[in-house]
C-alpha cells in the first residue's frame, strides 16, 4: 500500500540551520516510516501532498492560505513559534488566519496553548522537541565554565548577557564562552566589545552542531536570556547532557523545564543572572550546592525529550486527523 505524502513548509531550509530547520529535519526522519516526506520552503497550488504540516502562522501563511483553499478537506497542521505565540497572533492577520485554518496547532511546550484565544486551544496539541542523551562530563572545580547558545538576534536579548559579563570581575573565576552569529550586526558589534573589556567572556560567532554540544557538555551550566521563545532546543540540548539551565522566566522556557524549576531569572535582569552564576561558583564541586539542584530538577525532565516520545505525539497529531 502506497504511503501517504507529507509536505512539511518550513521558511528556513538546511542553509539557515535554525531551529525552523532542525525541527523539519528531525520531523522527516520520524515521520518517513509512515509518510512520504518532503521539505519545501513554500506549498503552492499543484504541488503533490496529502498532508501540509506548516511551521510558523505568519511566515508560512501564503502556503497555509493556499492549502485550504485548494484541499480544505485534507489535514493541515500548524507548528507555532515563539513569535507566533507571543507576537504575531496578537496583531498580524496573516498569523491570525493561519490559525483559523488549520486543523491542529503544535506547540512546543507546555505553556504554549495558553497563549492562544480560548476558542483555538482545543485544537492545540503539545509536542516537546527531543535530542540523544549525552554523557554527563566530569567538570573543573577551580573555576565556573557558562555557556549561552543563540544566534545574535533582539528575541534573543543577548544585551543581558553583555551586561552580566561587565558586571563580573575578571578573577570571580566564572568564564563565559558566547556561541552564535551576529544576525543583527550591532549586537555583533557588541558581543566583540563586550570580549574586548572583559577577558572572561568569549564570543565564538557560529559553530557547528556538534562543536556547540560539546560545548555544552564541558559547561557546568547553560544561560539563556531569551525575551521570546516557543521552545528553544538548546535547553533540551543541555538537559540531554546533564548541565544544568539559568534561564529567563518566559513562559517559552517555563513550559520546557517546569513551573518549579530554580534557575530562573527575570527577563533582562542581568543583576540577577550574576547573582545565580555567583551562587553556582560558591557550590562548585560540593554535594548539595545551588549546581546539584538545578541538575537533580533537569533529570526530571529527560523522559520529555526523547525522540520516540516526539514521535509517538507527532504521529498521533497526525492520526487523530485521518
Amino acid at each position: 500500500m502506497k504511503k501517504p505524502s507529507i509536505c512539511i513548509v518550513t521558511p528556513a531550509l538546511a542553509d539557515a540551520n535554525n531551529g525552523n530547520w532542525q525541527t523539519a529535519r528531525r520531523w522527516t526522519r520520524m515521520l518517513s516510516g509512515h509518510y512520504r516526506v518532503r521539505v519545501a520552503k513554500a506549498w503552492a497550488q499543484g504541488d503533490e501532498g496529502d498532508v501540509l504540516l506548516a511551521l510558523h502562522a505568519r511566515r508560512s501563511a501564503p502556503s497555509v492560505a493556499a492549502w485550504a483553499k485548494a484541499h480544505p478537506e485534507r489535514p493541515l497542521v500548524l507548528a507555532l513559534t515563539g513569535t507566533d505565540l507571543y507576537r504575531d497572533i496578537g496583531t498580524d492577520a496573516d498569523a491570525q488566519r493561519s490559525l483559523a485554518l488549520a486543523h491542529r496547532l503544535v506547540a512546543l511546550q507546555a505553556q504554549g496553548p495558553l497563549a492562544l484565544p480560548e476558542a483555538l486551544r482545543g485544537k492545540c496539541r503539545v509536542v516537546f522537541q527531543s535530542g540523544t542523551r549525552r554523557q554527563t562530563l566530569a567538570k573543573t572545580t577551580t573555576h565556573l565554565r557558562a555557556v549561552m547558545v543563540g544566534h545574535l538576534r533582539d528575541e534573543k536579548w543577548p544585551q543581558t548577557l553583555f551586561e552580566a559579563a561587565r558586571l563580573l570581575s575578571p578573577d570571580e573565576g566564572i568564564h563565559i564562552d558566547h556561541i552564535g552569529a551576529a544576525l543583527d550586526p550591532t549586537l555583533g558589534e557588541a558581543a566583540q566589545a563586550t570580549a574586548r573589556d572583559c577577558p572572561h567572556y568569549r564570543w565564538l560567532g557560529g559553530l557547528p552542531h556538534a562543536a556547540t554540544r560539546a560545548r555544552i557538555q564541558r559547561a557546568h551550566v547553560l544561560v539563556h536570556t531569551s525575551r521570546m521563545e516557543g521552545g528553544a532546543h538548546v535547553l533540551l540540548e543541555a538537559v540531554l547532557c546533564g548541565t544544568p539551565v539559568l534561564a529567563s522566566r518566559i513562559d517559552g522556557n517555563v513550559g520546557m523545564l517546569g513551573t518549579d524549576y530554580g534557575g530562573y531569572f527575570a527577563p533582562g535582569d542581568a543583576p540577577a543572572l550574576v547573582q545565580a552564576l555567583r551562587d553556582c561558583r560558591a557550590g562548585l564541586g560540593e554535594a548539595g550546592g545551588r549546581l546539584d539542584a538545578l541538575h537533580a530538577q533537569c533529570e526530571l525532565r529527560v523522559p520529555l525529550f526523547d525522540p520516540r516520545t516526539e514521535q509517538a505525539n507527532l504521529l498521533a497529531v497526525l492520526h487523530e486527523l485521518r
